[in-house]
């Protein structure tokens, strides 16, 4: 007898009624355990699932287990939901720029919130077929809905059957964090897990926490028509990027209408008549603030809590599970990927952590090592921010010297055909050379853009290479090749950087 309860979506509309019957099944009947699996995975979110598949694929005898909703928050609360509606905003945010392209409007554009939500379910439910029950086990996998936990260094228990196994994977995920803010909990509050639920718009709200997500939902929600306040501990948004990338993507929030509060202590919520209220405090001053809705942008908590890690051996802190550069666990014979162990957590990265453990814990011979991947990441504001390798900080607490190469995109052709000037794509050097330590594009399209520079740097390849590549014209991605011209202005002679100035200036001109 099963002790699972299926999971609810809200609403419990037919796309979410298809989503759950292809990622999370009602009257899903777990098989019966084998002897003994080649690999258990537990967590059926973008890491475990590309181990399951490409353990299945390669012969193996797998087991996936999953607690709640297969795809985990890639598909259900993160990626896809969240970029669906960003798409909605971006339109909203071309139409408030159309008449400076010299297009008027009849009529005020208007938002369909419920149809702008109804939109996302939509899609969701839709990519749910890749992320089905049914396509999992019919490539022999083993699926099992329930919440697992370890009885001993080689066993797990799901829903009353124990999984026996050679290796394990552990791809849990992670969850958002809960701010410890007197009143909170009273007064409630929305997260990344909950938001994507609401049907009617809020007129006003709160997002705490100006990292990716509370930037992404603060200019998202404001273009759909909310009054968003975005309040932040640090004195600038997305405070671990770039600050002269972090102050483009501000000004553009405070364009958008965004009211933004820097450097504020949250010091408690309440309910009101019929509102809730954040007291916060900002330059040695109380003040209060009014809203229909509270969102938590702020932070990442590991799930780890049921997993009776103690049992298998394997060490975890509150940042998630101690894993070594191969991602193996203190348990020899378990691995952890994805968000649950890195502190990359991004679906791109939980993707290629579970293919190093698959090398790993499958096959002999030399280990893959994480700290040899090249991890690239964007926030996908509007314009976006993207980057890979080094910050500039990064190279001198290393003590690594560099030189940096930066073209605004106001001398971009292609920008500013599109009216889109405000960026740059800026690159570093190791110092008086052309190889490429790290790189931040700001720009409409940063995050397709910043592979060019991923790839070079994955396969050494330095500016030199980029400047021999013909890039087409025009594009925002020339101004990649540009950088590589400014390099090689650094190594001209007098006379020869003359010629080659004059030659730039007549192009310009």
């Amino acid at each position: 007898m099963s002790n699972r309860t299926p999971p609810t979506l809200y609403p419990a509309d037919e796309l979410n009624a298809q989503l759950l019957a292809n990622a999370a099944p009602p009257d899903w009947i777990n098989p019966t355990a084998a002897t003994g699996y080649n690999l258990v995975v537990i967590g059926g979110g973008s890491a475990g699932l590309v181990a399951a598949v490409g353990a299945a694929g390669m012969g193996a005898r797998v087991a996936l287990v999953e607690r709640e909703i297969l795809g985990g928050d890639c598909l259900n609360t993160g990626c896809v939901p969240s970029k669906t509606i960003i798409r909605s905003a971006k339109v909203m945010g071309e139409i408030a720029r159309a008449e400076g392209y010299g297009i008027y409007l009849d009529s005020p554009p208007r938002v369909d919130f419920a149809a702008v939500m109804r939109r996302m379910r939509r899609v969701r439910a839709y990519l749910s077929k890749h992320d089905s029950a049914k396509r999992f086990t019919d490539m022999g996998i083993d699926v099992f809905f329930g919440s697992a936990h370890f009885t001993d260094p080689n066993c797990l228990a799901v829903e009353q059957q124990k999984l026996s196994f050679s290796k394990a994977l552990i791809a849990t995920g992670s969850r958002a964090a809960r701010i410890p803010i007197p009143g909170l909990e009273e007064t409630g509050f929305l997260t990344n897990e909950t938001v994507f639920q609401l049907t009617e718009q809020p007129p006003r709200l709160a997002i705490v926490g100006a990292g990716p997500i509370g930037c992404e939902l603060a200019q998202t929600f404001q273009r759909l028509g909310s009054q968003v306040t975005l309040l932040e501990i640090a004195p600038q948004i997305l405070i671990r990027e770039d600050p002269d990338a972090a102050q483009i993507v501000a000004d553009s929030l405070v364009r958008d209408g965004v009211d933004l509060l820097l450097g504020v202590k949250i010091q408690k919520m309440k309910m009101g008549k019929g509102v809730k209220c954040v007291l916060y405090e900002l330059d040695g001053e109380i003040h209060e603030l009014e809203v229909d809705e509270i969102l938590l942008g702020a932070g990442r908590t590991p799930n780890v809590d049921s997993l009776n890690l103690e049992a298998a051996g394997v060490e975890y802190t509150h940042k998630g599970v101690v894993v070594d550069d191969t991602l193996q666990t203190t348990n020899p014979d378990i691995y952890a990927a994805g968000d649950v162990a890195l502190r990359y957590q991004f679906t791109h990265t939980a993707d290629a952590s579970a293919r190093i453990v698959l090398q790993n814990a499958l096959f002999p011979g030399p280990k893959k090592k994480f700290s040899d991947l090249v991890i690239p990441w964007a926030t996908y504001t509007d314009p976006e921010i993207a980057h890979v390798g080094l910050y500039a900080h990064e190279a001198a607490e290393q003590g690594l010297e560099i030189d940096t190469y930066t073209v605004p995109l106001d001398e971009s052709d292609r920008s500013l055909a599109d009216g889109e000037t405000e960026g740059f794509v800026k690159v570093h050097t190791q110092k008086g050379s052309d190889k490429i330590v790290g790189a931040t594009i700001v720009a409409p399209h940063a995050g397709e853009i910043i592979s060019e520079l991923t790839l070079a740097m994955t396969h050494n390849l330095g500016l030199k290479a980029i400047v021999d590549t013909i890039h087409p014209y025009p594009t925002v991605a020339g101004s990649i090749r540009r950088v590589g011209d400014l390099y090689n202005r650094t190594r001209l002679t007098p006379t020869v950087e003359k010629v080659f100035t004059a030659w730039f200036n007549w192009r310009r001109a």
